[in-house]
């Protein structure tokens, strides 16, 4: 098997922590079938004191998401905050400036910025999915 995928996940509300969750449960399945194990790197919140349900105990805490978008050891950035502009759109493009992947479940970043976020992706040679 190949290296593991390294994740940062940006936003650990209930998309996210149950992002968190899915990812856990279905770690191994997921390994057997893509052929490459799913690591959660790094998580990024407003809240660093909120019960979740899932273990982040090795998992680096940025409190400043932009920063984890452009620092964190990983493959993938999955923004999970929300909203058009702002910290969802900074994360989105900074980490594609930092040549890692990109996945949203944020449907307005996309109506809105979509086209050029795709562009931005398509210039890293990476991929924008969602």
């Amino acid at each position: 098997m190949s290296e593991p995928l390294r994740i940062a996940v940006a936003g650990l509300g209930t998309v996210g922590a149950g992002t968190l969750r899915l990812l856990a449960k279905n770690g191994p399945r997921l390994a057997q079938e893509c052929g490459r194990a799913l690591e959660v790197h790094a998580v990024s919140a407003r809240d660093r004191t909120r019960d979740r349900g899932v273990d982040l105990d090795n998992v680096a805490w940025y409190d400043d998401t932009v920063a984890m978008a452009a620092e964190a050891d990983v493959d993938v950035v999955v923004e999970l905050i929300g909203g058009e502009d702002g910290v969802a759109k900074a994360v989105c493009e900074t980490a594609l400036a930092h040549r890692r992947h990109v996945v949203t479940a944020n449907k307005a970043l996309i109506a809105h910025h979509g086209v050029a976020l795709a562009r931005q992706a398509e210039a890293a040679d990476r991929s924008l999915a969602f």
